[in-house]
């Protein structure tokens, strides 16, 4: 059984890392996802374009991008360091801000999508009722624009649980600190360790497929003859 602790080890890392990444995106992506489907304003599309960016770079720019940011010579990094002694890197923390990077577009183009799918009346119905904005975001908009945000917030936590690339750069691959799941198995094929490997491989698999059989559920076709 002692073989088989890493990788539950790293499965709970990956857990933890993933919930935390999927919490960030879905405050900052419905945000955004609203404002770019209800504002319109200069240089909208190009502020798409960027935060889009994530999915089609590769995770390993990516992690350069972070390390330039956040690493302890970086913009921030060195700013958190000298003004309150934190450093992000090689820490689960770290892991957490490249999951939540790289994850990132899923939950915002599903909200978009979300909002932009709903019929503005209703909008402006509770409007006319005297209910604030902020009430008829959360009482209307944010009612009707569910299923998108939470197809897209499931999607983005299957890819964080997954993330490799971007993580193995600012977090490293610490055993039971920064070694998830995905980087755990390259170590492990690296190794030669196959049974370990496998092992974790199933792991994986088998907690990605739940996650995509509950997006499935949760966000049926609406069309019931497909």
């Amino acid at each position: 059984m002692e073989s088989f602790d890493p990788a539950w080890v790293a499965l709970r890392l990956s857990l933890k890392v993933a919930c935390w990444a999927t919490l960030i995106d879905l405050v900052f992506g419905v945000a955004l996802g609203y404002l770019l489907a209800r504002k319109r304003f200069p240089g909208r599309e190009l502020l798409d374009a960027v935060l889009t960016l994530p999915m089609v770079m590769p995770p390993t720019v990516l992690g350069y991008y972070m390390l330039v940011i956040i690493g302890r010579n970086g913009v921030i990094g060195a700013w958190l360091q000298q003004h309150f002694g934190i450093n992000l890197i090689f820490t689960w923390q770290a892991a957490v801000i490249a999951a939540a990077v790289v994850a990132f577009p899923l939950v915002l183009k599903g909200a978009r999508a979300a909002f932009e799918s709903i019929d503005t009346q209703f909008e402006q119905a509770a409007r006319v009722l005297g209910v604030s904005p902020f009430g008829v975001f959360l009482r209307v908009t944010l009612p009707l624009a569910w299923r998108g945000v939470l197809g897209g917030t499931l999607l983005a936590f299957a890819r964080s649980m997954g993330e490799f690339g971007a993580t193995l750069m600012v977090a490293g691959s610490i055993p039971g600190k920064t070694q998830t799941l995905s980087i755990a198995v390259y170590e492990a094929v690296q190794a030669g360790q196959d049974d370990q490997a496998n092992l974790l491989v199933i792991i994986t698999s088998v907690v990605c497929v739940v996650v995509l059989v509950t997006a499935n559920k949760l966000t049926p076709n609406r069309n019931p003859q497909a």
